[in-house]
């Protein structure tokens, strides 16, 4: 009897053991999918003891040119070789040659990207007319070494390769210099990352400049040289290094830049240097450090002296500045951060701290919506970013309002909603300044610091970007409406031709969805149903703070979200990184057990009542209206035989019996026998292919419901078909899988046991008439007739 009843529970519960022919590579490990850990970086996921990387430093000087709308500058750069290989040149990225006339097919897709040839808009239209006029080609006009002798090279569309006069031998460094000017793009025809905004009210531009110098391409351990070409999606693979910036721009004009500004006193009145340092003590409520209605005096003006403003930062990978007379500034300090002060010539100091500074430049069109909200969106992004990865560790965060919709640099993000012309806006508007403001800052830690290869995962940078932004909306305010949510990713994940997360940039059609929207939501999923919130939070801070100023791969964080978690995630990755299989899991059936008491006294009874409550058929309820036999013959009644069904036999007594005293020699509790638990075996099947934790509500008779979360390993033996086995004093009325609607199920119609009609909405239409032409004409020729001048 033992083994009857270990073997019942055995059976309810091995339903989801292997099938023939039932697929488990869902589950096999990804080592094959992966680089082979080295000592460069190690099987837990960090870098490990031989770990390097290159590193180059840039001293620039650059003038932007008000009249014209160009640029041209000077640098000297220095490539340090922390390599083992030695280089025989160097790769050095101009991307501004993407807007180049000398561009071919393969480098304009971002200009054509979206176009219906069978429904051009004007604005396309005009965009693609405009490319004509403008050769935004980063002119070469000097490149030498570091003594002015020229040095050999050649431009690859955007890519500069240099011949080096003698190969770089692992550990040594190479100084070169070069010169370069270009035309900057209005950015109302020719969008792109950087450029000038025109206001014909006033007659003045907003500059935002960015990708505007040479920049050193990464030499990797992975993949050698990062210099695929930037085809306009993939973005920027670079090396850190210490910058020295001088701007020279009108007199009249504000910079935001990336570093610190190290020329204060030259370049600032005394009211604004009191006005910044009463700021840095501000934490609540932003200080204007040039106010509105000096910005609308500014606006009038037309300097005709230049002034050059010097920033200087160490540790970063890239640099952008923003440049206008119109501009309003504000900042406060960031509650809770500082920062080491820099030393006079831009180094770190040891002596004392500062504080993180959070600040805005404007125009007068981005109030009132800029002066409420961009600080402090700038502010409440270090406060909650740093808890989630490490602290913030730059002096100042800034945000700017131009013509680039989002777009993020070290230290500095451009970011363009504004209120109407009439200074209202709709809920819309604030909500997307604030959470453009909170994404374009927060790259500051993805990739600016945790430096990974944009130009071969977007998904790196951007996905695990807007996750985290996802995190600080939610400590925003309540019920923040996200742009990308479990339930807003439905019908792309349904796509059967959609890409892989881990496709390479350039290669992405959904960019959004592929690479920001799935990471951010499969993120969560793993945060909330499969890691949970402390073990997620500790593994995911472990990989920021492993690579701080490093350049991490795919396998990296992988393996470090494994590493700090304890937990096997390899089936994660592979289905929701590798694959494009969807969540889709379906409630078959449940089928309902009850244990058999073998005592013939009480299962009689029940098999009588369970048969009287059977459905009568049509045909039975209308036989029952028949005259019977004994009806005509009552005298019949006393000499036909009746037996009750529900009376026990002497020999089932005996059986039952010598049961009961089985068990008790056996030492097992006859009581076992006499329970009224239900068994619920609830059958499920994966119709999406995707392995997903299984989120069940269980809906009671009596009005009652309880919510089971089971793991994905559910699906480990067969990754098809499962089962649950449900043990409960109470009758199962309903079962709904993923009830919250969070798992990105894409089918909600077989959630539901027994099966539910799934509300949608429908529109009623007119029907179309025809054109009729000879009604039009004749209409026509009649109001001809009646108009006195025809």
């Amino acid at each position: 009897m033992r083994h009857q009843i270990i073997a019942l529970c055995l059976a309810l519960s091995a339903a989801s053991a292997a099938q023939p022919g039932a697929s488990v590579a869902k589950f096999q490990q990804l080592d094959s999918s992966i680089p082979t850990p080295s000592t460069i970086r190690n099987a837990s996921g960090a870098p490990g003891s031989a770990y390097w990387q290159n590193r180059a430093d840039y001293d620039i000087r650059v003038e932007l040119d008000d009249e014209k709308r160009s640029l041209r500058g000077d640098a000297r750069v220095t490539y340090h070789n922390h390599s083992p290989d030695t280089l025989p040149y160097l790769w050095v990225q101009l991307d501004q040659n993407y807007l180049s006339h000398q561009a071919d097919s393969r480098t304009v897709p971002n200009i054509k990207r979206g176009i219906d040839p069978d429904k051009i808009t004007y604005a396309a239209l005009d965009r693609l007319l405009a490319y004509e006029d403008y050769d935004g080609e980063m002119k070469i006009s000097r490149l030498t070494d570091a003594e002015g002798k020229p040095l050999a090279h050649a431009v690859v569309k955007t890519m500069l390769r240099l011949d080096l006069p003698q190969p770089l031998a692992p550990g040594a460094s190479f100084t070169f210099q070069i010169a370069w000017s270009y035309p900057i793009n209005d950015c109302e025809r020719i969008n792109a990352r950087t450029g000038y905004e025109f206001f014909k009210e006033d007659g003045n531009c907003i500059y935002t400049i960015a990708q505007w110098f040479p920049r050193m391409a990464a030499y990797t351990d992975y993949a050698g040289w990062i210099n695929k070409q930037f085809l306009g999606t993939g973005e920027f693979t670079l090396e850190f290094g210490d910058y020295k910036v001088a701007i020279t721009v009108p007199a009249d004009h504000l910079v935001a830049a990336t570093g610190s500004l190290v020329n204060e006193k030259e370049i600032l009145s005394e009211n604004q240097r009191e006005r910044l340092e009463q700021a840095k003590k501000a934490t609540r409520k932003p200080v204007f450090i040039v106010t509105p209605e000096e910005a609308k005096a500014a606006e009038k003006s037309r300097a005709k002296d230049r002034k050059t403003w010097i920033f200087q930062a160490a540790d970063i990978r890239d640099f952008a500045f923003a440049s206008s007379r119109k501009f309003i500034w504000d900042a406060m300090a960031v509650e809770g951060h500082h920062h080491s002060k820099p030393n006079a010539n831009g180094t770190q100091s040891h002596e004392g701290t500062a504080p993180v500074m959070a600040m805005s430049m404007y125009p007068k069109e981005g109030m009132p919506l800029w002066d409420k909200y961009s600080t402090h969106a700038i502010a409440h992004t270090i406060q909650v970013y740093s808890r989630y990865t490490f602290d913030y560790p730059y002096p100042v965060a800034w945000s700017v309002n131009g013509p680039v919709g989002g777009m993020e640099y070290p230290m500095i993000s451009f970011n363009g909603p504004r209120p109407e012309k009439d200074g209202t806006y709709p809920e819309r508007t604030k909500y997307a300044l604030i959470g453009v403001i909170i994404h374009e800052v927060g790259h500051n830690w993805f990739p600016m610091i945790v430096n990974s290869d944009e130009r071969q995962w977007t998904w790196m940078d951007e996905g695990l970007n807007s996750f985290v932004e996802y995190l600080t909306e939610e400590e925003w305010e309540n019920d923040w409406k996200h742009r990308r949510t479990e339930r807003s990713m439905v019908e792309y994940m349904r796509q059967s031709d959609r890409a892989p997360i881990m496709t390479n940039s350039e290669s992405i059609v959904d960019l959004g969805p592929n690479a920001y929207g799935q990471p951010t939501v499969a993120l969560n999923i793993l945060r909330e149903h499969v890691l949970g919130r402390e073990a997620f939070d500790h593994a995911f801070k472990t990989y920021a703070q492993r690579w701080m100023f490093k350049r991490p791969t795919p396998s990296d964080f992988f393996r470090t979200m494994e590493d700090a978690s304890g937990i096997d995630l390899d089936w994660f990755w592979r289905g929701w990184f590798y694959s494009v299989d969807h969540v889709d899991v379906s409630v078959e059936s449940v089928r309902w057990l009850q244990l058999d008491s073998r005592d013939p006294e009480i299962e009689k009874k029940r098999q009588k009542k369970e048969e009287d409550e059977l459905p009568k058929t049509l045909t039975r309820e209308r036989n029952y209206a028949l005259p019977k036999r004994i009806d005509r013959y009552p005298e019949l009644k006393d000499f036909y035989d009746t037996f009750d069904e529900t009376t026990v036999l002497p020999s089932e007594k005996k059986k039952f019996d010598a049961l009961i005293k089985t068990l008790q020699e056996e030492e097992i509790d006859p009581a076992l026998l006499k329970t009224k638990h239900n068994f619920y075996s609830i059958e499920l099947s994966n119709v999406g292919g995707l392995i997903s934790p299984v989120i069940l509500k269980l809906e009671y008779t009596d009005g009652s419901t309880e919510e089971l979360n089971l793991p994905a390993e559910i699906w480990r033996f067969n990754t098809e078909k499962t089962s649950k086995m449900l043990f409960t004093p109470k009758e199962l009325k309903a079962v709904t899988f993923d009830p919250r609607q969070e798992l990105v199920d894409t089918n909600v119609e077989n959630n539901f046991w027994p099966r539910r009609p799934v509300k949608s909405k429908f529109q009623l239409y007119k029907d179309e008439k025809g054109i009729n032409p000879m009604k039009e004409l004749l209409k026509k020729d009649a109001e001809k007739k009646e108009d006195p001048k025809e």
